[in-house]
C-alpha cells in the first residue's frame, strides 16, 4: 500500500511514496494514509519533519511540501504510480527519448536497448577508472546541526 508525500525541493518537486512491505506485522492495520496516523501516531509528522530538515545541515533551505503539506492517500498514489510505469515503458519502447537518453539493459526483453553481456562489458570498460580515494568530502558534511523537534521522542515507541 501507498500514499503520497510531495516534497518542493528547491527548483524541483519530488515526490516520496509511503509504503509497508506486506510481512510487516502491521500491514493488516496499515491500508491507508489515514490508518497511520491512527495506528502510529506522530508517525507522519515525525517523516514530514525529516524530509523538512535532511538538507539544511548542508546549506540548503528547509524543503517545502506541495498540497499545503497535507498527506496524499493511497487513490492519488497509486495513480502517480501507474503514470510513472507509463513513462518508464516509453523509455524502454524508446518513444520521445532524447538522444542523450541511454536506455541500455541486460533484463528487459523486447526493449529497444537490450544489449548483451558482452557490449555492457565494452560500455563499462570505456568508461576511465575511478580515483581509488574517491572523491573530495566537502567540509560542509563534517557539520552537525541540531534542529528542535516539533514532535516528542517517543512517537515511534
Amino acid at each position: 500500500d501507498s500514499a503520497l508525500h510531495k516534497a518542493v525541493v528547491s527548483t524541483q518537486s519530488t515526490g516520496k511514496i509511503v509504503c509497508i512491505d506486506r510481512n510487516d506485522p502491521l500491514a493488516g492495520q496499515l491500508n491507508d494514509i489515514g490508518d497511520v496516523e491512527k495506528v502510529m501516531p506522530g508517525y507522519l509528522e515525525a517523516t514530514r519533519d525529516w524530509f523538512r530538515i535532511y538538507k539544511f545541515p548542508t546549506g540548503k533551505p528547509m524543503n517545502e511540501f506541495a498540497f499545503d503539506g497535507v498527506w496524499k492517500d493511497k487513490a492519488f498514489a497509486d495513480n502517480i504510480i501507474k503514470e510513472t510505469n507509463g513513462h518508464w515503458k516509453a523509455l524502454l519502447s524508446n518513444k520521445g527519448v532524447a538522444d542523450d537518453v541511454a536506455t541500455q539493459n541486460l533484463s528487459v526483453q523486447n526493449s529497444h536497448g537490450l544489449i548483451s553481456v558482452d557490449e555492457a562489458t565494452s560500455i563499462l570498460n570505456k568508461v576511465p577508472a575511478a580515483d581509488s580515494a574517491g572523491p573530495a568530502v566537502d567540509s560542509s558534511t563534517q557539520n552537525q546541526c541540531f534542529v528542535k523537534r516539533t514532535v516528542s521522542e517517543n512517537v515511534c515507541a
